[in-house]
């Protein structure tokens, strides 16, 4: 396993991050708990959650999941980079209670507290705001960040979601503050969606954050959909189904696929290490369903892309280009 900074951070983690959201939803806890028990021994330290995965009614079973791993003992927590995030509605399900979401002081108190006895832990590594707030300043955000962090119960703060100018003005106030400010930005990135090129990622660079891109097969779209599909092997819905009715997106997808035929690649493994090419990337989240899943996803680490192939890639999913050139001049 390949380990990298976090951003400006000092603390090493592995250049893939492994994503928890289906545990609960779609993987038993049995089979979650030899997931995560395969990627700690190959080496994948960083383990990203969420207080709302579980969803609806079981908001909040991912985290048990993962705290019900830490309780097995032998070293998992002390190996672990545990990852979490903050923001949406843990109020009553159907039942919007204020002050039980967003990033006000009293919602962040309350919901690290709950997390850290869901997850059996006394501390969180990097504790991750899930979306903006626009009605909560960044000084009293950082105000809750900094007792928290005195107090032993966060050791970082990261975002996911931001917009560029979100993550500037969180590092200025932090800044001005004397507070580190965020470490680390999770973010929509993948071959099929670039946009977090023009100034999420730039401005992440320019700030000293780690990118962590999440859904970087983009719903299952780079992973061979058209030639799954062709061969009865897939049927697409959501998301997928309504790209693939788009002609241009399919006949993208039919030359990433016909592309990477000629090389003798694997539409997934491809990808991700894609990805790991990028610049200011510190490693994509991996959300395996079932345990082959992960291992596909680790032979990403081991995948070397020539320039013949990275420049076919930029032909087929070009990029914005950077800001302000990829609307101005």
């Amino acid at each position: 396993m390949e380990y990298t900074q976090l951003g400006r951070t000092g603390l090493k983690v592995s250049r893939l991050v492994l994503g928890t959201m289906n545990f609960g939803p779609q993987t038993d806890e049995a089979t979650s708990h030899a997931i995560m028990d395969s990627a700690l021994d190959a080496g994948l330290n960083f383990v990203d959650t969420a207080n709302v995965y579980g969803w609806g009614e079981n908001k909040g079973r991912t985290e048990e999941i993962v705290g019900s791993w830490f309780a097995k003992g032998d070293g998992r927590r002390d190996r672990t980079v545990l990852a979490t995030k903050v923001y949406a509605n843990m109020g009553p399900e159907g039942e919007a209670w204020p002050n039980h979401d967003k990033l006000s002081a009293l919602n962040i108190r309350r919901a690290v507290d709950a997390s850290l006895k869901r997850l059996g832990t006394d501390y969180i590594d990097v504790y991750q705001f899930h979306h903006i707030d626009r009605s909560t300043p960044f000084d009293e955000i950082w105000q809750a960040v900094d007792v928290l962090i005195q107090q032993g119960k966060v050791l970082y703060a990261g975002s996911s979601n931001f917009p560029g100018y979100k993550i500037a003005q969180a590092n200025e106030t932090a800044a001005r503050r004397g507070s580190v400010g965020l470490v680390s930005e999770q973010c929509l990135y993948n071959l099929f969606e670039r946009r977090a090129e023009m100034e999420v990622i730039p401005a992440a660079q320019e700030y000293g954050l780690g990118v962590i891109p999440w859904s970087p097969l983009h719903g299952g779209l780079l992973g061979g959909v058209v030639k799954k599909e062709a061969q009865g092997k897939r049927r697409s819905e959501g998301r997928a189904a309504a790209v693939l009715a788009d002609p241009a997106a399919r006949a993208q997808l039919q030359a990433y696929e016909d592309l990477l035929d000629k090389h003798g690649l694997e539409p997934g493994e491809t990808a991700l290490a894609w990805l790991l090419t990028r610049p200011g990337v510190t490693g994509p989240i991996v959300g395996p369903r079932t345990p082959e899943q992960l291992t596909s996803a680790l032979r990403a680490l081991e995948v070397e892309l020539s320039e013949e192939v990275l420049s076919g890639l930029d032909e087929i999913f070009p990029g914005p280009g950077p800001s302000p050139e990829a609307f101005a001049w």
